[in-house]
């Protein structure tokens, strides 16, 4: 099996859209570690995606806007809140990077409920708030439903320069052209398409959460090995398939 390369713009265009959304103020901080470690967590069908031997953790806040079916215009109050999800990196037996979610706590719902309802998503509902002022954005979550209750983050982060040239970590973990999930019996495979992103160097001024653990993951040994920031970019989504044999 050859695996897709990294690139900063997709190489499979989504040619019908299923969803459209867009992500803005986008806070992305991972941590190394082994692949064991993530295996577990990973749909049928797919293995950890790994950068030298190393796979990443992601804990990413950001607000979603506008979501909404086919090609929009979106939802302007129901598709637009907050968002932090944990993530993993995997490969389908097609080659396919994506990402997995262990979980995601948005601040609205009902897309919430869908979510869970449609594609089996661990969609969490909290209470939710982002705040901008200057170069710093401060994401802040607390979980209401369905738990553990009380889960909750805290992070800020100062914005620097932008990245005109970013490593292959960073691309690493920024540019992934789909997702995966496990759903009714079939692992699924959702691909989505954006803009290549805008980066920026970012500074961690304040971590503190028990979302990571949450999930099932073992507890950080130490800060971030990769913080960055991103103004946001326009998504589409295409249609769930399942992944062959799985």
């Amino acid at each position: 099996m050859r695996i897709e390369d990294v690139t900063p713009e997709t190489v499979r265009p989504v040619r019908r859209p299923w969803l459209v959304q867009s992500w803005h103020d986008l806070a992305f901080l991972h941590w190394a570690v082994p692949p064991e470690v993530v295996a577990p967590f990973l749909p049928r069908g797919t293995v950890p995606d790994t950068l030298d031997g190393v796979a990443y953790v992601g804990l990413i806040g950001f607000r979603m806007v506008r979501l909404g079916a086919l090609r929009g215009p979106g939802i302007p109050y129901l598709g637009t809140f907050c968002e932090t999800n944990v993530r993993l990196y995997s490969v389908d037996g097609q080659g396919r990077r994506a990402v997995v979610f262990l979980s995601l706590d948005a601040e609205r719902l009902l897309p919430v409920l869908t979510a869970r309802a449609l594609l089996r998503l661990p969609y969490m509902w909290s209470r939710m708030r982002l705040e901008k002022d200057r170069d710093v954005v401060r994401y802040t979550s607390r979980r209401r439903w369905p738990g553990p209750r009380g889960t909750a983050g805290s992070i800020a982060v100062r914005v620097g320069a932008p990245l005109e040239r970013p490593s292959a970590l960073e691309h690493f973990v920024t540019a992934r052209w789909g997702l995966h999930t496990r759903a009714w019996g079939r692992s699924l495979h959702l691909p989505n398409e954006h803009p290549r992103w805008p980066l920026h160097r970012a500074e961690l001024l304040d971590l503190d959460e028990d979302m990571l653990t949450a999930a099932g993951l073992p507890a950080p040994a130490g800060p971030p090995d990769s913080v960055l920031y991103s103004p946001g970019v326009p998504v589409v989504f295409g249609a769930p398939a399942p992944l062959p044999g799985a």
